[in-house]
Order: C-alpha cells, then sequence, then structure tokens
C-alpha cells in the first residue's frame, strides 16, 4: 500500500462552545510520516482538535491546512482523512469485507480494485481469513482492527485515531498500540492520535503534544515531556512526580517552600522562582539527602514504591529496585538524589 502522506499545520485555532473555549489559539506542525500523539485530561480540547482537523466541527478563528492547502472550509469527505473512533463505527449488518471497502465505494472505485486494497488492509491488520464474518462474530481487538483497515484501505492522507483503545483490557491495549506502531511506520502515516493515557503517550509517539483547557502546555519528544517537563501541568500529568516550589537563593542552589536548601545543576539567576521535579525512580546515590519514616510501601514486581515523610516536612514518592524485604511502615529510611536528576523550570 504506497503511502501519499503529508504534512499538517494548524494554526491559531479557536472554538468555543457557549461559555466553553474548547480550544483557545491552538497551534501545530506535524511532519510527514510522524506520529504526534495529544495527551491530556478529559475536557482538556484533543477530541475537539481532531474534530476540527477531520472537519467534523467548523473552527471559530484559524486555519488547518495539509502540505499548505487551507483545508478549513472542506467537507469530512472531500479531505482524505482516515479516522477511527474509539467505539468502532462498525456497521453491524456488513461483513468485515463490506465495512473495509465502504470508503472505496463512496469514491466510486472499480470493483476489482476495491477487492485487491480491502484484501492488502485486511492482510496488514491480520485479518485476511476474517472477511466474511460480521463484526458481533469478532472480538473487541478485531473489531478494532476492521475500523483500523477501513481508515486506510483508501491510502489517506492524515490518519487520525480518537482515545481507539479506550474499550480494550490492558494486555490487548498494549498489543493493540505495538502494532499501530509497526503499521505507522510501514506506512509512513502521518498520524495524530488522542489518548488521556500517559503510557500509551510515551510507547507510541515521535512527540508528544500536552494539552489543558483548550491549550497546548508543550510540544516535545518523548523524552523531553517526560525529563523536561515546560510546567507544573506537565510535570504533574505525565508520570510520577515529587515537585516542589522555592527560589534560586544562591546559583546551583534552591531553598523551597519548606525551607530546604536542594543542590542543582541550573543556572537560574538568583532570586528566581521555580519549580522543581524529581522523579520517583531517579533517588539513589547523590548529594542531596533525606532522612524520614516509611508511610507507605507497595511491591510492583520489579520495583517498590515508597512513600516517605521526610523529617524536614517534605513528603516525597521513591520507587526502588527490590533488593530485599518490603519495609515496614514506621521504619526509618535514608535516601539521596543527584544535583543532575532534579529537573528546574
Amino acid at each position: 500500500m504506497a503511502s501519499r502522506s503529508a504534512d499538517l499545520q494548524v494554526e491559531g485555532l479557536v472554538k468555543r462552545f457557549g461559555e466553553v473555549m474548547a480550544l483557545d489559539g491552538v497551534s501545530l506542525e506535524i511532519a510527514s510520516g510522524e506520529l504526534l500523539t495529544i495527551l491530556g485530561p478529559s475536557g482538556s480540547g484533543k477530541t475537539t482538535l481532531l474534530k476540527v482537523v477531520a472537519g467534523f466541527e467548523t473552527p471559530d478563528a484559524g486555519t488547518v491546512r495539509v502540505d499548505g492547502r487551507d483545508i478549513t472550509a472542506l467537507p469530512p469527505a472531500r479531505r482524505d482523512i482516515g479516522m477511527v473512533f474509539q467505539n468502532y463505527a462498525l456497521f453491524p449488518h456488513l461483513t468485515v469485507e463490506r465495512n473495509v471497502a465502504f470508503p472505496l465505494e463512496m469514491r466510486n472505485v472499480a470493483r476489482p480494485e476495491i477487492e485487491r486494497r480491502v484484501a492488502e488492509a485486511l492482510g496488514l491488520v491480520e485479518l485476511g481469513s476474517y472477511g466474511k464474518r460480521l463484526p458481533r462474530q469478532l472480538s473487541g481487538g478485531q473489531q478494532q482492527r476492521v475500523a483500523l483497515a477501513r481508515a486506510i484501505v483508501f491510502n489517506p492522507r492524515l490518519l487520525l485515531l480518537d482515545e481507539p483503545f479506550g474499550a480494550l483490557d490492558r494486555k490487548l491495549r498494549e498489543t493493540m498500540q505495538l502494532e499501530v506502531r509497526r503499521l505507522q511506520r510501514r506506512l509512513g502515516l502521518t498520524t495524530i492520535f488522542i489518548t488521556h493515557d500517559q503510557e500509551e503517550a510515551l510507547v507510541l509517539s515521535d512527540r508528544i503534544a500536552v494539552m489543558n483547557k483548550g491549550a497546548i502546555q508543550q510540544v516535545a519528544s518523548t523524552t523531553e515531556i517526560y525529563e523536561r517537563p515546560a510546567n507544573d501541568f506537565v510535570a504533574d500529568f505525565v508520570g510520577e512526580s515529587n515537585i516542589f516550589h522555592g527560589t534560586v537563593t544562591e546559583v546551583g542552589s534552591v531553598t523551597l517552600e519548606s525551607g530546604r536548601r536542594l543542590l542543582i545543576a541550573h543556572s537560574a539567576p538568583v532570586g528566581t522562582r521555580v519549580g522543581v521535579l524529581m522523579r520517583p525512580e531517579r533517588f539513589g546515590q547523590g548529594v542531596n539527602s533525606f532522612n524520614g519514616e516509611v508511610k507507605e510501601a507497595v511491591y510492583l514486581g520489579s520495583s517498590l514504591k515508597l512513600r516517605v515523610a521526610c523529617d524536614d516536612g517534605l513528603e516525597l514518592i521513591v520507587r526502588q529496585p527490590v533488593r530485599g524485604p518490603l519495609p515496614a511502615t514506621g521504619s526509618r529510611v535514608s535516601i539521596a538524589i543527584e544535583r543532575e536528576s532534579i529537573h528546574v523550570f
């Protein structure tokens, strides 16, 4: 299946629903062949953004361009965009083959070409022998693969996926994540993936755009989003976090609101108000040491998660490799972190 993947630019998108500002001046650029995940909580504007790109919603302001061409006013059927929904949206009375063939029939493609393309698409999603079945005869994961085949069968320029695995159990969801990534890379298809699941975003993406309250908070690679979040919201939403605030009191040192002094590898000017992020798994050896009492200990198989009440008033979430028995609640521990492992924003 040949790719005719396109780049996408959205600029200054605004969309209101009554008093609710669903999109507040959203701008994004997605390169040809890239998989961008839009990550955010419910109500952050993710699905509204996807619907504007697909043509199901008209923005109050702003433009959508594909390969430089303004498509803001085009109806959905003329945008050449494939879409996969969480509820699959399959026709229950049509076979798998007929479901996948539907976009081609709407485009008046010749019957021999339809048959060839449907067989190819079903082969790509590993459902080549399921063509005569009805949707009700398939599992949830198989139905989602049919929806994916239908979205790519007409060789779209963009693929949009709106929380497509939300109804699947965890193990199947993880399998489908890897399959979508494999398929997207094989086809080189420009893809926007919507999710509120941070792990899903980290597994799938070339880049992640984090949204909140209708606005983009940060767009960056998966590594940068996790290691160097731009603000409190991103730091707190992506991964487990220990977030504190303070003031740079001397070069390489932050005094937190609790009075605790931390040594940091950051050259913010003295007097700067900053946020400080310490990821739970970054604790080990280091120049910043903490003593405290275990308030909670959880065994996670490959690691232990501890909630530690420190003597200086801080409360920390710490992950450690399993090296022995689970620490007892109330036991004393010493933990530390290097200055380079503390992110300042």
